[in-house]
């Protein structure tokens, strides 16, 4: 494990968090040989190819947003008692009640692992971009894992600058402050936070950078391919509100990945007749949630009223993936999110053919086509349910489309990011403002529009550790 005494050097080894990311996720011992032990040498090409092959290295993302969402409801006394009776969980109430301290400092969980492993990920990325042009491969060869590495970098800072920076808002996006863009795996550069344009413009010339030398398909999903970088473009220019372009990428990577699960055939669901996330048609490029898989109490998501309401129970992502409380917890009562325990997967975050089309499907409804919307928004929605309980969806306007295909995000991608990600970039606009309230050991928590409680807060001690990471108000 990679330690450096930092107080007597005066905070000059700026690096530090990221090597504790590294070694902090067991993957510190990969980038040691890569760099030192010779087990794996810099100029052997064939070695950054087995360094892209560790998903444990590229496909972790950050998990606090997944329980911020308006869709969770943790209310049972119960399942609050467990959660508050360590500090281990300071990170899951934490960002479930909106609050602006996660990581207690002095704490044993002083640490936030989100921030360490999307790091981790940004540190093999440029160890891979910038060591390859020296290795002995051809070019092509070296052109298309540099590739593979710029979606992932990509990935992170997407993930980064929607976790720890404002929504993206074109009129303040220069001085908004967004994270530290480190492109090199050096340990001496300043890790004051660039803006949010600055992370975004990176995050796109990445992307763009890499389609070129991208193959159209790869033998498993946790390896980027062109529909992986169209689908993060597309992700990135809606969290901007670019439509226009949020719609052109989504096109793209449809003409290349457009097969979707038919639930309206399954009467249930089981590792034998679901495919395993990283060969799953829908993913365009898996990535998963730290911590893995929330399939025990009292870490499981309760759904709140409000979405059971929206879901409805003929929905067979509401028959297939959730449960009575009893399957989790005698004392728990509702419904629970169990599609990790049925399946024997831990939730994708990354993007997938579903989002295209809810992508396409809400830029058409704001730019005003609500019959393309429609067409976009049932074309998923018939793959959900059974044929006897289908009803295609009809819109009087565009703004009822727009409703529509946003909870249509809502029941789609529930206990991921996106839903909190939603939250943050539609809550200026006035048909989906509203003022959110949850109640946890008996303390009420308001998150109003606009808040700063939008952005989650950055660790006290990497604070510390780097006096020049502002904190967020």
């Amino acid at each position: 494990m990679l330690t450096f005494n930092l107080r007597p050097m005066k905070f000059k080894y700026k690096l530090y968090v990221l090597f504790f990311a590294a070694s902090s996720l067991s993957a510190c011992k990969k980038y040691v040989d890569i760099k030192t032990q010779g087990n794996l040498v810099p100029n052997q090409t064939i070695n950054y190819r087995y360094l892209l092959n560790s998903t444990q290295s590229f496909e972790t993302v950050a998990n606090l947003s997944d329980f911020a969402s308006s869709d969770i409801d943790i209310n049972d006394p119960a399942q609050q008692s467990s959660l508050s009776g360590t500090q281990l969980y300071s990170y899951y109430r934490g960002s479930y009640s909106w609050q602006s301290e996660l990581y207690p400092f002095g704490s044993p969980y002083e640490q936030d692992l989100n921030w360490n492993a999307l790091y981790s990920t940004i540190l093999y990325a440029n160890t891979i971009i910038n060591e390859l042009p020296g290795s002995d491969g051809s070019e092509s060869e070296k052109n298309a894992l540099t590739a593979e590495a710029l979606v992932h970098r990509a990935d992170a800072y997407l993930n980064l600058v929607n976790t720890y920076a404002k929504p993206y808002n074109a009129a303040s996006a220069s001085t908004d402050l967004g994270v530290p863009l480190l492109l090199t795996q050096t340990v001496s550069q300043s890790l004051k936070r660039a803006s949010v344009q600055a992370v975004y413009t990176q995050i796109i010339s990445d992307l763009t950078s890499a389609i070129p030398s991208l193959p159209q398909s790869q033998a498993y999903n946790t390896l980027p391919s062109k529909p992986s970088a169209y689908g993060e473009l597309a992700r990135c220019y809606l969290m901007m509100k670019d439509y226009v372009n949020a719609a052109r990428y989504a096109d793209e990577a449809l003409k290349l990945r457009s097969t979707l699960i038919d639930l309206s055939t399954l009467n249930s669901v089981s590792t034998a007749n679901y495919p395993r996330r990283i060969i799953n048609p829908e993913i365009l490029l898996s990535k998963i949630s730290l911590g893995g898989s929330l399939t025990f109490a009292p870490v499981t998501l309760k759904l709140s009223n409000e979405y059971l309401n929206l879901l409805g129970t003929k929905d067979q992502r509401y028959t297939l993936f959730t449960v009575p409380a009893t399957n989790v917890s005698s004392t728990y009562t509702g419904r629970f999110f169990y599609k990790e325990s049925i399946t024997g997967e831990t939730r994708n975050q990354g993007v997938s053919v579903p989002e295209m089309l809810l992508i396409k499907a809400e830029t058409m409804a704001r730019a005003g086509d609500v019959n393309g919307a429609m067409s976009f928004l049932n074309t998923l929605r018939v793959k959900r349910f059974k044929p006897a309980d289908y009803i295609p969806a009809t819109a009087g306007n565009a703004e009822e489309a727009l409703v529509m295909v946003i909870n249509e995000r809502r029941k789609e991608f529930f206990g991921t990011m996106l839903r909190w990600w939603d939250m943050r970039r539609t809550n200026s606009e006035p048909i989906f403002q509203r003022t959110y309230t949850k109640t946890f050991n008996g303390v009420t928590y308001t998150l109003a529009p606009n808040s700063n409680r939008y952005t989650f807060p950055i660790a006290q001690y990497l604070r510390n550790l780097n006096p020049e990471l502002e904190p967020n108000p």
